[in-house]
């Protein structure tokens, strides 16, 4: 048949498809032969092959595109041809913060963006405090994410702005930085910020705007589809009375949109619904893309997931679909403590209470037991069915990732190349983990409560912000605290146990089911929901110790309920006489240990390189809504204080001197809802 082609651009791209489908030029080449006028490749208007008269601008040049029709109905014999689900596993970090940010400069951080993309490409950097710094392996994506609030405003400070040096505090904090400039100084600064508000010179658009732009900037110059993905993105840091709502923010586009719109602070509101809002113009009048990543509700005083609106109102359907729509996501792991579970909420999970910061917020409130619910992600995930089950809508049905936050500009989330929540004595040193990393109020955090996590790890079909923002959104995505664990998580209706020897788990999962961030399709009459799980160890760290699947379900009281089941574990052969068992306290044996802390160093020697099962729950009832996650679990390593201490030859701190460390991942969950049988 024939085609109309409206342009050069069209028949180029119609000759890539003939190319890249046909394995040869052939068909291009026909195309090319076409009768469409050399002058528009030259920039003139194409003329008529007939009359000779010229062609209107917009006219259409008929070519015959028989073969190419032919070829793309043809039958397909590769298998990558009939595809059409995600291979490509890429690992980043969506929270990292560089000089720009005024807490971060205030801390003494010297790098900037540029410095930061170099580094997370692979590229070695000089730290800010003279030592070199390399990632073992690169990153495949970056968010470098200042704050909002002040962007570029502490490094105007030092260079003498005269609208900043009219306020005497900020007169004041500059003599402290430029002076004294120690650690000391950026934590009295940063505290007094927090205590007493931070000057609203900070905000002056005339400082912000140059700062942003110099940030998206940096962004276009690293970003190279296909090989390295630079994000534009910025951090809204709202914390009333001191509690944590901050969210990062992400853009799924370029300069072309970005250049010219400032971000949306919380200096302009604290309240989440006008950020959401603000989403809302900003993909109206651009048709761009957005969305928000909440962090730290342990810092929050159980506010973050609290089903309440900022003015204390309970939500409704639509509070619910706007959360659901603008947050896809939460960052679950981060440097400030881990965000999965804490022990007060699962006192049956040995494994809940892991790098826990719970003290309190921001201003040094201290926290109660009550306030926990509505901190961790799996006590939100249980509160989320509780909500459908009244409102309609799930306003946590969020996939989760890890990222550092860190304010070094290094994104670092190894224990053995762990360079700190920041620049004021908490980059690498044999004292770091003794001083402290935070005070508020009548708390003082030290340096060994660091934690050295976390990263995103995102199914994508290529390594481009499309590609990866799509994959944010349909939530195939996961958390890890620092290690590279390749993790699938399918569930389904119909698995069965010999597709966890398939060579392709993938393709069985995708073709029976459906993957992590999903819902169960409707269910069968009789049938129980099925997980093919598979996980294998980063290739250069730990075995692994177990899979374990954490259940949440809503009861037919209303109430919520969890359960953490070990489905596969390491050592689990039947013919070895010190197998391990699940005994009838209903826990696994524990897998041991290899490490030796005093020279921070382990083997693999027990573990299991990848590990992979069918499993079915037991207990499932089709009236009860429920949603399901995999943790995974390695065996224990050495945390970053014992490498503190062999390489330094100081003390690891008593605190985390018998602290067994097993890092792991964390899969977005897949839900099931009644309405689906």
């Amino acid at each position: 048949m024939s085609r109309p082609i409206a342009s050069l651009t069209s028949l180029i791209a119609l000759m890539n498809i003939a190319i890249a489908t046909s394995g040869g030029t052939a068909l291009a080449l026909a195309l090319l032969l076409s009768p469409f006028s050399q002058a528009e490749a030259d920039g003139h208007q194409p003329h008529s092959t007939e009359s000779g008269s010229p062609l209107d601008a917009a006219a259409e040049v008929v070519v015959d595109t028989a073969p190419l029709d032919a070829l793309l109905d043809a039958p397909s014999y590769s298998p990558a041809t009939r595809e059409n689900f995600p291979r490509t596993l890429l690992w980043g970090d969506t929270h990292l913060h560089t000089q720009l940010s005024q807490d971060a400069f205030s801390f003494g951080v010297t790098l900037d963006a540029d410095q930061a993309y170099r580094f997370a490409k692979g590229g070695t950097v000089v730290a800010t405090h003279g030592q070199r710094a390399r990632l073992d392996r690169p990153l495949d994506f970056l968010v470098v994410a200042d704050h909002a609030n002040g962007m570029g405003s502490m490094t105007a400070l030092v260079g003498e702005d005269e609208t900043l040096l009219a306020n005497d505090r900020l007169k004041e904090w500059r003599r402290l930085l430029v002076e004294i400039g120690n650690p000391e100084a950026g934590l009295q600064i940063s505290l007094e910020g927090r205590m007493k508000g931070w000057p609203d010179e900070l905000n002056d658009p005339k400082i912000t705007g140059p700062a942003w732009a110099q940030n998206v900037e940096a962004a276009e110059r690293h970003n190279a589809p296909g090989a390295f993905t630079a994000f534009i993105g910025y951090e809204w840091t709202s914390w009333p009375g001191g509690s944590n709502l901050h969210r990062v923010v992400i853009y799924r586009d370029g300069a072309d949109k970005l250049k010219d719109r400032l971000p949306f602070s919380s200096y302009m509101s604290d309240d989440p619904e006008d950020l959401w809002a603000s989403l809302g113009r900003y993909e109206a009048e651009t048709g761009g893309r957005v969305l928000a990543i909440p962090h730290n509700g342990n810092l929050s005083n159980g506010l973050l997931f609290r089903p309440e609106t900022r003015d204390g109102n309970p939500i409704d359907a639509d509070y619910a679909n706007r959360r659901a729509r603008w947050e896809p996501l939460a960052e679950v792991t981060q440097i400030k403590g881990d965000g999965e579970a804490h022990p007060f909420l699962s006192p049956d999970d040995e494994f809940a209470d892991y790098e826990s910061w719970d003290e309190g917020n921001f201003a040094g409130v201290p926290k109660t037991s009550d306030m926990l619910e509505f901190e961790y992600a799996r006590g939100a995930l249980k509160i989320g069915l509780s909500l459908f089950g009244e409102l309609g809508v799930n306003p946590f049905r969020f996939g989760m990732i890890g990222s550092t936050d860190s304010h070094t500009a290094l994104a670092t989330a190894d224990e053995n190349n762990f360079f700190g929540k920041h620049s004021a004595g908490m980059e690498p040193s044999a004292t770091r983990a003794i001083r402290p990393v935070g005070k508020a109020g009548d708390f003082v955090t030290m340096g060994w409560q660091q934690a050295a996590s976390g990263y995103a790890a995102v199914w994508a079909r290529e390594n481009t912000r499309e590609s990866i923002f799509d994959a944010m959104i349909r939530k195939e995505v996961y958390a890890t605290t620092g290690p590279r664990i390749t993790l699938r998580f399918f569930g389904g209706w119909g698995f069965k146990d010999e597709d966890a020897n398939s060579a392709d788990v993938a393709r069985i999962g995708y073709a029976k089911g459906v993957s992590m961030g999903s819902d169960l399709g409707d269910r069968p009459r009789g049938r129980v929901p099925s997980f093919l799980i598979a996980a294998s160890r980063d290739p250069i760290g730990a075995n692994l110790d177990r899979i374990q699947v954490v259940k949440g379900w809503l009861g037919k009281g209303g109430e919520t309920f969890e359960r953490v089941h070990d489905v596969m574990w390491s050592n689990n052969d039947p013919k070895r006489r010190d197998r391990r068992r699940i005994r009838r306290s209903g826990k696994l044996d524990p897998v041991g240990t290899t490490v030796d802390q005093a020279g921070a160093t382990y083997t693999n020697e027990i573990g299991a390189a990848e590990l992979t099962t069918v499993w079915r729950d037991p207990d499932f009832d089709p009236d009860e809504a429920a949603f399901y996650y995999v943790r995974v679990l390695e065996i224990p390593t050495p945390r970053w204080t014992d490498y503190d201490a062999a390489i330094f030859g100081s003390d690891v701190p008593a605190e985390v001197k018998d602290r067994v460390n097993q890092e792991r991942a964390y899969s977005s969950p897949i839900w099931y809802s009644p309405t689906q049988r």
